[in-house]
């Protein structure tokens, strides 16, 4: 058993949550808002989930979820433990984050700006590809012929195995795309982005095995 801290508890957040609860594993889950305003959640979630600070809950977690606006990233705990694996579910969007110069010129990837927030942590870019109702519906157990992939990008091979091993827990294979700066090719509008699961418009979404996601991945620019 795992424990999971959150650093934000939005639609994907709660939804790793609810997977992680679902496959054995204590989550302690925090927002910008404060514990108080998680009670429905934690309901909802029952007695493996636990609510705190964002520090608590990045102190909590074996491994932490960061799954916030980019723009958000400088109010990141800055006390986060060394060594920390931390799994980066971000997306950029200048349209809500304003525009960020590194981000627009390619020249970082928000995994690797977050690392600048985050010095000490092993961030790996996973679950950013996803739709979030996506994500919930085509978890499948070890062996399932319908089992779905998910890319992966991180510079610690130590903490690719920890995600990896996270992420098959819940449902899920998982497909190596590389060091955190190849996260770009899982980045928002990529063939890997959203398409390979199907139409928001299905929210039971269709299975997308291990060449479908590899093939995306190649098929990335950008």
């Amino acid at each position: 058993m795992t424990t999971v801290g959150f650093i934000g508890s939005g639609q994907i957040g709660r939804t790793v949550a609810r997977l992680a609860v679902g496959a054995g594993h204590r989550v302690v889950l925090s927002n910008s808002r404060g514990p108080r305003t998680l009670a429905d959640t934690l309901a909802e979630l029952g007695p493996r989930a636990s609510a705190a600070t964002s520090e608590e809950a990045a102190t909590a977690g074996d491994i932490v979820v960061v799954t916030v606006p980019v723009k958000a990233f400088p109010d990141l705990p800055a006390a986060m433990p060394a060594g920390k694996t931390v799994i980066d579910t971000c997306n950029y969007g200048p349209e809500r984050d304003g525009h960020i110069p590194e981000l627009d010129n390619g020249s970082l990837t928000s995994s690797e700006l977050l690392l600048r927030h985050l010095p000490d942590a092993r961030p790996v870019k996973a679950f950013n590809n996803i739709y979030y109702k996506h994500l919930l519906s085509l978890a499948r157990p070890a062996g399932a012929a319908d089992r779905s992939f998910l890319p992966i990008a991180g510079d610690s091979a130590q903490a690719k195995a920890e995600v990896t091993a996270f992420i098959e827990s819940l449902g899920y294979g998982v497909v190596d795309a590389g060091p955190l700066a190849e996260g770009r090719r899982q980045a928002t509008g990529t063939p890997v982005w959203g398409t390979p699961y199907g139409p928001y418009s299905d929210e039971q979404g269709r299975p997308a095995d291990e060449a479908t996601i590899r093939a995306a991945l190649a098929a990335a620019t950008r």
